[in-house]
This record gives structure tokens, C-alpha cells and sequence, in this order.
């Protein structure tokens, strides 16, 4: 599992609007296409310098495809970023102030401590 992986993930795509809007319509080809050619950049801003070992998991790849926030977190995902990252994807879609905030607590609403770690 690579918690850092995919906390990089939420990260680079919430501070990027053209991947948030591309995460939002078609998630699991953004998936794949990041995973192939940003995941090993070490740091983004120097061409040719990049590692070769870091892939998500299945379940990983399967929640960050799927939007599910709820395995990402059990996976580990910083709470933070999923829902920053939601708030990009999913606010607009609702008419209801917080509505989109208040159904993401809702369906953690299970989760109690101890909570998973999300130390990377």
C-alpha cells in the first residue's frame, strides 16, 4: 500500500483545474494516465528525474477510480484531501449549502476511533 501515493494523487489533482475536471468525468482513465506518467515524477519540475517502483494498490486504483472516498479513507488517504478534492468535483452539483460536505460525513459516519492511519 502507498499511502503517499495516493495522497500525491489527491493533492496534484485538486491544485491542477483541468484535472479536476477531467478526474471528475472520466476518473479511472485519469487514474491510469497519472499513475503511468506523473506517479514516479519526484519533483515536478525537473524533466528526467523520476523513480520507477511507486504503483497503487488494486483496491487503491479501484477507490481513486470510483470516487469512493470511503475506501480511500480506510486505505489511509488523508481525510483533508479527499474532501478538498471533493469540494472541487462534487459541490456544484448540489443546491443545498454543505450539502456535498454533509453527505460525505455521512457516509464515514461508521468510522470510529481508532481511525486508520493516515501517516505517510
Amino acid at each position: 500500500m502507498s499511502k503517499y501515493l495516493m495522497n500525491k494523487f489527491l493533492f496534484t489533482v485538486d491544485r491542477d483545474p483541468v484535472l479536476v475536471e477531467r478526474y471528475r468525468i472520466d476518473p479511472a482513465a485519469t487514474v491510469a494516465w497519472w499513475e503511468h506518467t506523473q506517479a514516479n515524477s519526484i519533483l515536478h519540475c525537473h524533466s528526467g528525474e523520476s523513480s520507477t517502483w511507486l504503483a497503487f494498490t488494486d483496491d487503491e486504483r479501484a477507490a481513486l477510480a470510483t470516487h469512493d472516498h470511503v475506501a480511500l479513507f480506510e486505505l489511509g488517504a488523508h481525510p483533508f484531501l479527499t474532501l478538498t478534492l471533493w469540494i472541487a468535483l462534487f459541490e456544484r452539483d448540489d443546491d443545498e449549502p454543505l450539502a456535498m460536505q454533509l453527505d460525505y460525513a455521512a457516509k464515514l459516519s461508521h468510522v470510529v476511533p481508532p481511525y486508520p492511519d493516515i501517516s505517510t
